[in-house]
């Protein structure tokens, strides 16, 4: 699969019916989404404001993906949030620290969140939950099922229960919890074609680079058994 054609044929998979609205698609380059891949990241959604970010469209989105120079390219790592210096601000440190700690280069791992609208708040999403994954899960399952990805990873209970609920991973295998006042709890289920879903604490606001609160075990236990278990 060449650089290029990789990455146009997935987002050739964006429906149409959600095109000027407000949005993001891809959170990694032409690099992660060009080669096999054991893991794939998936937020739930892009922050921000639908209203005052109107004209970052998906179709925009996709335009930038396609035209980018480079690439190797994360948004974890190469992108200014909040006007702070790129990859350092709130959960870009913490997702890097994990994928690190995994061996892994951000840029090297696809990255992407199971709905690409644009919301203020998450539970915006629940009444389009039907039609947005309708527009949008096409691409996750060609990411999935093209690059040969075993383990998805996901941040925060929503898009772990919507990813899991597509991929029919309903068998709980493996758990962290935190070891601290809060005791949030990461979960890995799978599926009956032994592809996993992770359900990670938010790195908004879970600090996974605090040992207390990380669940990077976690991940490498689940790829490890990913790895035995693959053909």
């Amino acid at each position: 699969m060449g650089v290029a054609v990789g990455i146009k044929q997935f987002l050739k998979l964006v429906s149409p019916a959600i095109a000027e609205r407000s949005g993001s698609v891809l959170y990694s380059g032409r690099s992660a989404f060009s080669a096999p891949s054991s893991v794939y990241l998936l937020g739930l959604n892009p922050g921000g404001d639908p209203i005052r970010q109107a004209h970052e469209t998906i179709r925009c989105s996709i335009a930038t993906a396609l035209d980018r120079q480079a690439d190797d390219w994360s948004a974890y790592v190469d992108e200014s949030w909040n006007g702070r210096p790129a990859g350092t601000f709130r959960m870009q440190p913490r997702i890097r620290h994990m994928l690190g700690s995994l061996g892994l280069d951000p840029r090297r791992v696809p990255a992407s969140n199971v709905v690409f609208v644009r919301s203020t708040r998450e539970r915006d999403l629940e009444n389009e939950k039907a039609s947005l994954l309708k527009a949008c899960w096409p691409v996750h399952q060609a990411v999935i099922d093209k690059l040969g990805v075993r383990t998805v990873l996901c941040l925060g209970g929503t898009a772990g229960r919507w990813t899991r609920d597509a991929l029919g991973a309903n068998q709980r295998v493996d758990q962290f919890q935190e070891d601290n006042a809060r005791q949030w709890t990461s979960l890995a289920h799978r599926n009956a074609t032994g592809q996993y879903v992770i359900t990670l604490t938010h790195p908004s606001i879970a600090a996974w680079n605090v040992k207390a609160a990380d669940p990077t075990h976690l991940v490498a236990r689940v790829l490890a058994t990913a790895i035995q278990a693959s053909p």
